[in-house]
């Protein structure tokens, strides 16, 4: 059966791309398209869709619209997975989108989705409670951590920090050491060591691994803020 989707995206040209986009793909069947908050949410009632693909910033404010329905929908529709595209790789805005838990969540910087396998394999993730990630975001986030005097990130070495944002991409071991070239049981030593270094050893599988793994990203620091 396929994944039903709710596209959010003011602009029209980029609305009507992603519906070519996701036309192409036989797992997802599009069944809206709305231009702003207050329809994306009169869509979602309608249609129970399983995954809604949306903007950040739509009518009728232009500021976060986006990520103020998914908290909305955490709420009103909890099965629903989000995927939230932006051209903003600012940090808060995913630590925003996460407050409340990982599951069936994802932020994606317009920029990949020209690929559609990437946009698909989201929409695929969220829909069966996943959370995935851009790349660029999470390597600014395990940035910004690993600052604090306080974070185990700071004990990490350059090569875990790149392990661990394939981790919360939500890759699989396999293809973590296809993408930094490592062997498998190179990835496994690396992912060990990660995660006892960050009170996290018994998360064994891929989910609990993205989930914990941006949990704890988004912790906030000793100040209360949220880095």
């Amino acid at each position: 059966m396929a994944i039903r989707v709710v596209i959010a995206e003011d602009s029209l040209i980029v609305r009507e791309g992603l519906e070519q986009l996701l036309d192409q793909s036989p797992t997802v069947e599009v069944v809206a398209s709305t231009g702003d908050s207050e329809s994306l949410l009169a869509a979602v009632y309608e249609h129970q869709p399983d995954v809604v693909l949306t903007d950040i910033r739509m009518p009728p404010l232009e500021s976060d619209e986006g990520i103020r329905v998914a908290a909305q929908l955490r709420e009103s529709h909890p099965r629903v997975g989000i995927v939230v595209l932006s051209q903003y790789d600012d940090p808060s805005y995913v630590l925003r989108l996460l407050d409340g838990g990982s599951d069936g969540r994802a932020y994606l910087l317009k920029e990949r989705i020209h690929n559609r396998s990437e946009l698909v394999s989201a929409i695929d993730a969220v829909a069966r409670g996943g959370s995935v990630i851009d790349p660029k975001v999470v390597e600014i986030l395990v940035a910004a951590k690993a600052q604090a005097d306080s974070s185990p990130l700071a004990g990490l070495t350059p090569r875990e920090h790149e392990v661990l944002a394939e981790i919360a991409m939500g890759k699989s071991n396999t293809a973590i050491a296809d993408s930094l070239v490592l062997t498998k049981r190179a990835v496994e030593k690396h992912i060990n060591s990660i995660f006892t270094k960050v009170g996290l050893a018994d998360a064994d599988d891929v989910s609990k691994r993205v989930k914990a793994t941006l949990l704890f990203l988004a912790e906030p620091d000793r100040t209360g803020s949220r880095r």
